[in-house]
């Protein structure tokens, strides 16, 4: 017994692939309708659409749309006349086209914790992860062995005697053309303006976040020594500005003072695995628009 193509994904013997349009501009009428006419008249099948105003009365508009249109891919450059046509010159708005069914290339850079990196890998294992891992970089070498049971290449790249522009050197020479974007798993080195500039490509961190903040060696010792409530992670784009970026994804568990600080380490650990993947999973699907130095997710 064979098992056949979900009947969603065929008509006929055409493939409906999924295509997703990125929309951002000043406000203004007319945009949904414009939008829903070139993909109507394209002959798409619109799936979802998700939109935001930061102020309808003179703010920035987004909106992603989700559709499904045979032979997207041959017809993709006729669809794009069109939406330059009418969203970039005739209403003045930014549009990105994504084929969804591509999957993006995510390259993960790690130091010694491997919470955060076996749990992508894993996840991309199983399929919950619209990105293929490429590879992993890091600057020590005792993750191997983890990261090729998965069968994903293992770059040890160390910072020798503090000379960090070498490493990230023979970091963009293993990148270029390689990826669309980063993920920093707790990879414990600060990466250079020079380096964030030169790859071109988004680079997504995480980091706990205590309430108060606790850095520096020993967070979860000095969470623990000043009875904190609540443990937290934060996921969130990498600029030059250290745990600054445009935040994608935030949560937190509560804990007692009956917790130990391995307990802390522990649960800290659980919530940056589930921050980071949440994080991941909406990038790599395009529910993340950038608006400055903050972020709309349509997570839904």
């Amino acid at each position: 017994m064979t098992l056949a193509e979900p009947a969603s994904r065929t008509i006929g013997e055409r493939v409906a692939e999924e295509g997703a349009l990125i929309v951002s501009g000043h406000d203004r009428t007319g945009i949904v309708a414009a939008v829903s006419t070139v993909l109507t008249q394209a002959g798409a099948n619109i799936v979802s659409l998700d939109q935001h105003s930061t102020n309808p009365a003179d703010g920035t508009f987004f909106q992603r749309t989700v559709f499904r249109l045979h032979d997207l891919a041959v017809v993709r450059t006729e669809l794009e006349k069109a939406l330059d046509r009418e969203l970039a010159d005739g209403l003045g708005l930014q549009w990105r086209l994504v084929e969804s069914d591509q999957p993006k290339r995510m390259a993960i850079f790690a130091s010694k914790t491997d919470h955060c990196l076996l749990d992508l890998l894993w996840r991309q294992q199983r399929g919950e992860l619209k990105a293929n891992v490429q590879m992993v970089i890091s600057n020590h070498p005792d993750l191997a062995e983890k990261v090729r049971w998965f069968g994903v290449p293992y770059f040890y790249v160390p910072v020798k005697d503090g000379d960090k522009k070498t490493a990230e050197e023979e970091h963009l020479r293993l990148l270029a053309g390689n990826v669309d974007f980063i993920v920093l798993a707790r990879y414990m080195q600060i990466l250079s303006g020079d380096f964030i500039g030169g790859v071109g490509v988004p680079i997504i961190n995480i980091h706990h976040s205590f309430l108060p903040a606790f850095i520096g060696a020993g967070p979860y010792q000095k969470a623990k020594d000043r009875g904190v409530k609540l443990i937290g992670a934060t996921a969130h784009y990498v600029t030059e500005d250290l745990d600054e970026g445009p935040i994608i994804e935030q949560d937190v568990v509560r804990v007692t003072h009956a917790d130990t600080t391995r307990d802390l380490m522990r649960r800290g650990a659980d919530v940056e695995r589930l921050v980071l993947a949440r994080a991941v999973a909406w990038h790599a699907e395009d529910r993340v628009l950038r608006n400055g130095n903050s972020t709309v997710v349509f997570a839904s």
